[in-house]
């Protein structure tokens, strides 16, 4: 059963949608829905649905601005509109379907096929990640895995001198000047790698332990063999000097 919320500042457009997803009871339920899209971002903070429903021409916040306002979106995201000229601008925002109202019953069939495949992928993409961890962590320590633009990347550790930090992603810098972006925070890649070798030395930045050329204490930062200057954060110091 997938559970679904809905973000819509017109209650009768909730009531209509809230209707017509009743005549798919069988596969789908509301578990919430909002007038007010702050309500909706301090909901979703807390609870992880299947697929939001989400309204784009919003007075206070508008559709594509609550989305970028989600810490994570973890979930199917479907525009709602009445305006058609939102197609284009939900697909940049990776919205996986684009509803128009009123809406159809074959649309909203369509709607739930394309959510349900979603989800699927998700979670066999997670199935993935927890074996690619499994393996980094019980064999070859010199060694990691990574599940990058649908191709499984073995590195060795020796090849990574720094992770930095972009939001949603992180950027491997390697020894030979290559950048490998993964749809990953850091705290996920922070996860993967052998601690041994690697510490989170601020919030945006993992160092090879052995890829440091100094530290230069009055100033905070640790210089890497690429040339790199990485500064040290104040709460971490202590624990890094532990690991030199």
């Amino acid at each position: 059963m997938l559970k679904a919320v809905i973000v819509d500042d017109e209650p009768k457009a909730i009531q209509s949608l809230v209707w017509e997803l009743s005549n798919f009871n069988q596969e789908i339920e509301v578990m919430a829905s909002f007038s007010n899209p702050d309500e909706a971002l301090e909901y979703l903070d807390k609870h992880t649905p299947d697929c939001l429903f989400l309204d784009v021409q919003m007075p206070t916040i508008g559709g594509f601005q609550f989305l970028e306002q989600l810490k994570t979106i973890d979930f199917a995201v479907v525009i709602t509109t009445a305006y058609d000229e939102y197609a284009i601008k939900a697909l940049k925002h990776e919205a996986i379907d684009y509803l128009l109202k009123p809406i159809d019953s074959d649309d909203m069939r369509d709607c739930i096929s394309k959510i349900k495949k979603h989800n699927d992928r998700t979670v066999n993409s997670e199935k993935l990640e927890r074996m690619l961890t499994n393996f980094n962590s019980q064999f070859d320590k010199k060694k990691i895995t990574l599940n990058t633009d649908g191709k499984l990347l073995f590195l060795d550790v020796d090849d990574i001198v720094y992770i930095e930090s972009d939001g949603n992603y992180s950027t491997l810098y390697l020894q030979n000047k290559k950048k490998i972006v993964l749809t990953k925070k850091l705290k996920e890649v922070n996860a993967i790698l052998p601690e041994h070798y690697f510490f989170r030395i601020h919030n945006s930045y993992i160092i090879n332990l052995n890829k440091i050329k100094a530290f230069i204490k009055n100033e905070g930062y640790v210089v890497m063999d690429s040339g790199q200057k990485i500064p040290v954060a104040r709460q971490r110091k202590s624990d890094f000097l532990e690991k030199l």
